[in-house]
């Protein structure tokens, strides 16, 4: 014997209110009180309704839905375990609960303008943060022109047509090879990919702090290595085996600075005695590595705030690019 289904009208009548009410809560329209939405979602789940995909994921009642999206890096495969990336969506986590909104980590990872329409066409949330500009900038440029409710974690680039929040990666770039140069260091190496719009405007910060420094800017001292610590320590370890002579790390990153000192420890070089090191990020491992990474930190708490803020306001105003300041922070690895 068949099971009789749950019909609207069925609901209507055990919630005592019209089909019309049921169908709004249903669908979490703000016509319809928290309260009632609350009562007939309990009815429509204990008298097993079949929910229509357009209906919402997310909890009924929320201010809104965000869904985080995490782009391909340079068209490879993300890593949601990358310790930043972790740090960064529990800022925005924590922001979204502070505005009363539920959020959803994405399993979609575009890499093309295809992915990212096909991405605002069909999703149900009220919009969307996307970690990383990858090589997409042409591509968010012209979603822009279309579909405004998104932002972009990532660097403020010229021309830009869309909201990106991002830290000052100039600067910090600029600070951590200053600071090197100061300790003595002449020989310092940028190891990081500057094909990432973001490590590339570290590396113009290395660049100028080396001029400044009257430091000649030498080719075989700019390393590419992925976000990856067993890049950067494979990157390292064939610097070491080519010969060439360094006593300074400027990493991209901080998984990029803990592989090359893993390199460095492994050839006998002593850390920072031999080779100072200053990573990028200050993720919580930063300060438990051995020796402890001197980093530039980035504060994911004020990211995530702003992303959410400028998210939310996204269709209803004009919202402008924000870079957040750096800070050096040192620790063991540097040597002062």
């Amino acid at each position: 014997m068949s099971r009789r289904i749950t019909r609207l009208e069925d609901l209507a009548r055990l919630a005592g209110v019209s089909t019309a009410t049921v169908s709004r809560a249903l669908n979490d329209s703000p016509a319809v009180t928290p309260e009632t939405k609350r009562h007939v979602w309990k009815i429509a789940r204990e008298h097993n309704y079949r929910f229509r995909r357009y209906m919402p994921s997310g909890p009924i009642g929320a201010e809104a839905t965000i869904v985080v999206v995490i782009t391909r890096p340079q068209g490879r495969p993300y890593r949601l375990s990358d310790p930043f990336i972790l740090e960064l969506v529990a800022g925005i986590g924590e922001a979204a609960r502070e505005r009363g909104c539920d959020f959803l980590v994405s399993h979609v990872a575009p890499a093309t303008y295809e992915d990212l329409s096909t991405l605002m066409s069909t999703s149900r949330a009220d919009g969307i943060i996307f970690l990383g500009q990858s090589s997409l900038f042409p591509e968010f440029n012209r979603l822009a022109g279309e579909d405004n409710r998104f932002v972009v974690w990532g660097a403020q680039l010229p021309d830009q047509s869309y909201c990106s929040v991002g830290s000052d990666n100039f600067r910090g770039g600029k600070r951590a090879t200053a600071h090197l140069a100061r300790l003595g260091r002449r020989r310092i190496v940028f190891l990081g990919d500057i094909e990432a719009p973001e490590a590339m405007q570290r590396y113009s910060g290395y660049a100028e702090a080396l001029a400044e420094a009257n430091i000649a800017l030498e080719p075989a001292l700019v390393v590419p290595a992925h976000f990856e610590v067993e890049f950067a320590e494979a990157a390292v370890d064939s610097l070491i085996a080519r010969g060439v002579a360094f006593d300074g790390i400027v990493a991209a990153s901080d998984l990029i600075a803990l592989g090359a000192i893993r390199s460095l420890l492994h050839a006998g070089r002593r850390v920072p005695e031999d080779v100072s090191v200053i990573g990028y990020d200050d993720i919580s491992f930063a300060r438990y590595s051995h020796p402890a990474l001197s980093t530039i930190s980035q504060d994911t708490g004020k990211a995530g705030r702003l992303l959410v803020s400028k998210l939310l306001s996204s269709g209803r105003e004009e919202i402008r690019s924000e870079r957040l300041p750096t800070d050096l922070i040192v620790r063991e690895s540097c040597g002062g």
